[in-house]
């Protein structure tokens, strides 16, 4: 982070503005809207900061600029194209600590000014640093269309209430659900999108008579394969609505970057070979959070009844009377071959596809090697790296052919995704030095990679050290 985001309070602050062309006029315009007391320095004024000057908002200080200037104001702004001059007042605000913008000259800025979207109380300020001002630009455009002309009226009127609200409800999560609950009231919108202020307060005052008791709730909620811009719409609010989050370790880092920042994170992640934590303490600390009256989201990489043991989590919720909903969430088949290019299914090599996992229970029936070992099939094994050689066996035992086109994808739909290529009599081999977590994939479509590959240009391509039977499989 090159800069510390900041909103300052100017009113009836000094800043020095040396400058008086219309590069100026726009500085002054904001400084006038924080209600700055602004002292200009130029040798003549636009036309727009006589019309100021002679109705009293701003004061012309001097026409020459002096390094003593600097001394009395709180900030200063160099809006001038003369660049010995901007280097004159920057050296001058270095030497007295006070901080300074040279308009067009980031390196002599030692603040910025962001673009900012003004829906007063409330203000958005994004700033690329002086990188990209024109992308900048862009993204303000879209936030300006996606934010509401009425939040402003709607903090206006919490701010009102906020001390109330505070007195009826004595913790932080009692007074953010309120709000919440409020925020998201259509009627409310609509009265403060016509700006009936005093019908929106009558509103609020109602809502805030009604019996508030805190009800907990379990959301099952897909993280998606890890990439996460796909994690859906309606997952990104139930994180950020969360009290408590528990975790996956196939939770990717960005996607826990998107929780609330006050939400408890739990992990409660499995992992072969390494700790993990019983699901009979998962269940138990679902059940806990939310008889403690919490909103709980139960986050899980890919979609939670895919290999999630998400069916078995709700069964306890059930039975302790626990209100829960389930966010669906893109299962790593799909996402992490789609970022591998391999289409799972395709009219020339396979007509259906089938998920399974390499992790049954111990008193699982026996696994249907016939079915699994048809043809024209693709067959997603999900944290099968393990069993490998044993899967490698039955299928070729049970009738697929041994030079079936097979791929190891590591890290699916992450900047550090591999993409491992083989065929089925070597799938052993394949696995022993691939990252996990992995999914492999088996089957005819898997020959199409090498063409539809899209995803990280500078991904390494690991292919098989049996290069003349993988042509075999081509060509088959």
């Amino acid at each position: 982070m090159n800069y510390l985001p900041i909103f300052v309070d100017l009113k009836q602050r000094p800043v020095l503005v040396v400058g008086g062309g219309h590069v100026a006029v726009r500085k002054i315009d904001s400084l006038l809207k924080a209600q700055a007391q602004v002292l200009v320095v130029a040798e003549q004024l636009h036309k727009t900061l006589l019309s100021k000057l002679e109705q009293g908002e701003i004061k012309w200080l001097a026409t020459q600029f002096d390094e003593s200037q600097v001394k009395q104001v709180y900030l200063i702004i160099a809006a001038t194209d003369d660049h010995s001059l901007n280097q004159r007042v920057f050296q001058a605000a270095q030497a007295e600590q006070r901080l300074v913008n040279v308009v067009d000259e980031q390196p002599l800025c030692s603040y910025i000014f962001p673009s900012i979207i003004d829906r007063s109380p409330i203000q958005i300020a994004i700033s690329s640093g002086g990188a990209s001002p024109v992308l900048i630009r862009l993204l303000r455009e879209k936030l300006e269309a996606l934010i509401p002309q009425n939040v402003g009226l709607m903090s206006e009127i919490s701010a009102r209430w906020r001390y109330k609200v505070k007195q009826k409800f004595s913790q932080l999560t009692q007074r953010r659900r309120f709000w919440e609950k409020l925020f998201t009231n259509q009627t409310f919108q609509r009265l403060t999108e016509n700006h009936q202020a005093e019908q929106a307060e009558i509103l609020l005052e109602q809502t805030l008579n009604e019996s508030n008791e805190m009800i907990g709730e379990v959301s099952l909620v897909g993280a998606g394969p890890g990439d996460a811009g796909l994690l859906t719409l309606k997952g990104l609010q139930a994180i950020q609505q969360a009290d408590v989050v528990l975790y996956d370790a196939l939770v990717s880092d960005s996607i826990l970057e998107l929780v609330r920042r006050d939400a408890d994170k739990v992990f409660v992640g499995k992992r072969a070979g390494q700790h993990s934590v019983p699901q009979q303490e998962t269940n138990q600390l679902l059940v806990k959070y939310a008889q403690q009256g919490k909103r709980v989201v139960r986050l899980k990489g890919g979609d939670p009844f895919v290999f999630g043991r998400g069916g078995e989590e709700l069964e306890v919720l059930k039975q302790a009377g626990i209100s829960f909903s389930v966010v669906p969430g893109i299962t790593a088949a799909l996402g992490a071959t789609a970022y591998a290019g391999i289409p799972l299914t395709h009219r020339d090599y396979a007509q259906s596809a089938m998920f399974i996992t390499g992790h049954l229970k111990s008193d699982s029936h026996h696994t249907n090697w016939d079915t699994l070992a048809r043809s024209n099939q693709t067959l997603v094994v999900y944290m099968g790296t393990i069993k490998a050689s044993e899967l490698s066996h039955q299928l070729q035992k049970y009738g697929r052919a041994s030079n079936t086109p097979v791929a190891i994808v590591s890290n699916g739909t992450l900047p550090n995704q591999q993409v491992r290529i083989g065929i089925l009599e070597n799938l052993a081999e394949l696995v022993e030095n691939a990252e996990t977590p992995a999914l492999i994939v088996i089957g005819e479509v898997v020959k199409l990679q090498s063409e539809l590959a899209w995803f990280g240009q500078q991904q390494k391509q690991f292919i098989s050290t049996q290069e003349t039977l993988w042509q075999t499989a081509v060509n088959y």
